[in-house]
Formats: C-alpha cells, structure tokens, sequence
C-alpha cells in the first residue's frame, strides 16, 4: 500500500488528488500505480474525476469528506467519468447512491443499462462542453490517448489541469518514496521505462500503432488548451511540462520497441532450448 498520509493532495488551488496505490508484479519487482480520482472545488459545487479502483473506495471517500468538510466547501455535485473500465468508473454505483443530487458525466453510452433506475442523472458531453462550477469550468477535452471508444478528457479552466485519464499513464517505485510524490520529486524514476511498461500492458494497441501522430497531436493539444498541470488517472501528477512531458512522450514511443524486442529474446531463448 501507498503511504495514505500524503493523500489527499492539492495539486493546484481548489483541485485535490484522491487515492492510494495499487502493487503490480513484473520483471520480477513491485511497482506501484495509482487508480487516482481528483476534487475539483469550484465557488459554487464541487466535482469528482474518475471514483477510483473499488478497493481504493472507502478510503477515496473519506478523503473527499475531509476536503469538502474541512475546506467548508460547496457540496459535491457532478462526477465526470473518463470511461467505463472499472478503475475508472468502480465506485459510481455507491455515488450516485449516496449522492441524491449528482449528475454523471462524460461519456455515458452504457451506463443506463447498469443503472436503468438513475437514467435522468446521467448527463452526455461531447469535446467542448463545460461544467460551470462558479469561479471556474470543467471543459470536456479531446482523447487523444484512448482506452476504450468512449474515453473523454477533461480539463479545468481556472488552474488549466488536465485531466487524460489513461494518457501519461505510468507506474512508480515505492521503495524510492515516490508514493504520494508529483513527478518531478521522484527523482530516481525512469519515465521513460515505467511509461512504455504502461503503455505495453494497459494499452496495448499502442504496439500496433505509429505513435509519433498520437504524440504529435497530445502536443498540439497541451499547447492549444495552455495546460499548466497534468492530472493523470494512473500516474503522478505531472507540474513541470517542460521537463516531464517529453520523458513520458518519449515512452510512449519506446513501448513497440520494448516489446518487440522483449519477444525476440524469447523466441532466440526457444531456438536455443528446441536446438
């Protein structure tokens, strides 16, 4: 487990970081992600991105009653979803359950059919339309990195924090201290490993795809939105663009090359051993 005690964590004015970690053998070691959520406070209403991995639930809850009650802030009222997986969307039916005056929003294709009897809470957005939360807006944002068809970013207008969901999705060590820590205080972290682990075992159609074009328009887009903060769903956020961005980028261009290359050691090994 993360070391909770660092969590939550205001990342920008009003825009809080929820969550714990979540351990993932491979290689023969315990690396350390997050399933994160973020509350976001507004002058008028609060809103959620992301519920978090169900395990992380209870404890995602409690850091979002801190912060709303310690922080006298506006009730909570709209939560906006990047996409159905679970560690995205887990904790939804407890929400909506809990919450009589939440809206969902996103993407909401399917969830009516889980959800039959909230239907009327359920709230569309398509790139371009906002939440008004008082003093700042929730804008819904390009996907430029895409989990399922249904992904949505968002992004919020006063801080300028971008939130992509499974873009710049990457793990940490956590015998470094990184649990808890924004990206550039990790200071022994290989973004660019740990970025094209992610990107080969969460999303793996990467492999298959030239991912200069996606890199080249996730560019494009930090410059068009003027985005100060990155906000990842399973990475630590992200507060310096300048030094950070082109590392992550950077893996998810080696992620083909690492697995293409992991599988001819396999294959050479199998040759030898069948000789």
């Amino acid at each position: 487990m993360g070391n909770q005690s660092l969590l939550p964590r205001e990342i920008a004015p009003g825009v809080f970081w929820l969550g714990d970690c979540l351990e993932q053998p491979f290689r023969g070691k315990i690396y350390h992600s997050y399933n994160a959520a973020y509350l976001i406070v507004g002058s008028e209403a609060s809103l959620l991105v992301e519920t978090g991995h169900p395990k992380d639930f209870p404890l995602i809850e409690k850091q979002m009653s801190d912060v709303l009650s310690n922080s006298n802030a506006p009730p909570l009222k709209y939560l906006f979803i990047t996409h159905q997986e679970t560690p995205h969307s887990g904790g939804l039916g407890r929400l909506i359950r809990k919450y009589s005056d939440l809206t969902i929003h996103g993407d909401i294709s399917d969830y009516h059919l889980a959800f039959p009897e909230y239907a009327e809470r359920l709230r569309p957005m398509e790139v371009g339309d906002f939440i008004d939360l008082g003093d700042r807006k929730f804008l819904a944002a390009e996907p430029v990195i895409r989990d399922l068809r249904t992904s949505l970013w968002g992004f919020d207008t006063n801080h300028r924090v971008l939130f992509p969901g499974d873009g710049f999705a990457y793990s940490h060590y956590h015998w470094d201290g990184h649990c808890g820590q924004i990206a550039e205080e990790a200071k022994s972290l290989d973004l660019i490993d740990v970025s094209a682990v992610f990107a080969e075992r969460a999303l793996y159609w990467t492999m298959f795809a030239d991912m200069n074009v996606y890199v080249e328009r996730l560019k494009s887009l930090l410059v068009e939105l003027d985005v100060s903060i990155i906000a990842p769903t399973h990475g630590l956020p992200v507060l310096d663009l300048e030094k950070t961005v082109p590392l992550a980028m950077e893996g998810l261009l080696a992620g083909r090359d690492l697995v293409f290359s992991q599988e001819a050691i396999v294959s050479s090994e199998r040759e030898k051993l069948s000789a």
